[in-house]
Parts: C-alpha cells; sequence; structure tokens
C-alpha cells in the first residue's frame, strides 16, 4: 500500500504488458498511474495525486480528500438492536462497540488500515 499526502493507492502487476499498475483508493474520482520498474512507482503515484489535485484547482473543483472517519451503517433493525445491548452491557458507547467491532474485522482479515 502506498501512501502520499494523506492518498493510498493499491499497485498490481499486469503480466500482459509488463506493467505496474495503481489506483488511488480515497478517490471517487478515478485516478491510476502505471510504471514499468518497481523504482518508479512510488514517483508515478505521487506524480498522479498531484496531477488530480493541480486539475481540481485548475477547474475550481475541491479535490475528494480521504476518507474523513465517518460513516452511515445501515442495520436491520434486529442487529441494530442487539449491537446497543451489546455495547450496554459492556459500558460502551454503540460508536465504540462498533468501530471495535470493525477494528477487530480489519486485523482477522489482515487488511492494511
Amino acid at each position: 500500500m502506498l501512501d502520499y499526502r494523506g492518498y493510498h493507492a493499491k499497485v498490481e502487476y499486469r503480466p500482459d504488458d509488463t506493467l505496474l499498475f495503481g489506483r488511488v483508493l480515497d478517490l471517487g474520482d478515478t485516478v491510476v498511474f502505471e510504471a514499468e520498474r518497481a523504482a518508479d512507482i512510488q514517483a508515478a503515484f505521487q506524480g498522479a495525486v498531484d496531477d488530480y489535485l493541480d486539475f481540481c484547482a485548475e477547474i475550481g473543483k475541491d479535490p475528494d480528500r480521504p476518507f474523513s472517519g465517518r460513516f452511515n451503517v445501515r442495520l436491520t433493525p434486529d442487529l441494530h438492536r442487539a449491537a446497543a445491548v451489546a455495547a450496554e452491557a459492556g459500558s460502551e458507547s454503540l460508536n465504540h462497540f462498533v468501530r471495535t467491532a470493525v477494528a477487530h474485522e480489519v486485523e482477522r482479515r489482515s487488511v492494511a488500515a
């Protein structure tokens, strides 16, 4: 996982054309980059982010920003109730309960946070 100016990217290898190909993950807009050598992929990523930010400034658009840390979760009423009861039983807020559950699942799946 690459990180630059708060943006993150995932890089994959495309064997058909022997290129490293990446996509910035934190955006609603699509920003991609590529490089032939691993040594060049970070610079390609940084250039793509800089180009994106410059383009947004040029056209007067607010660029998408990395995740704020806030999101809405839709649950069934029964799951919502069960989570609220479990949080209360543990003397914690529902927000803390959900944050802990998400962190546990991310760790279990070994996804970089």
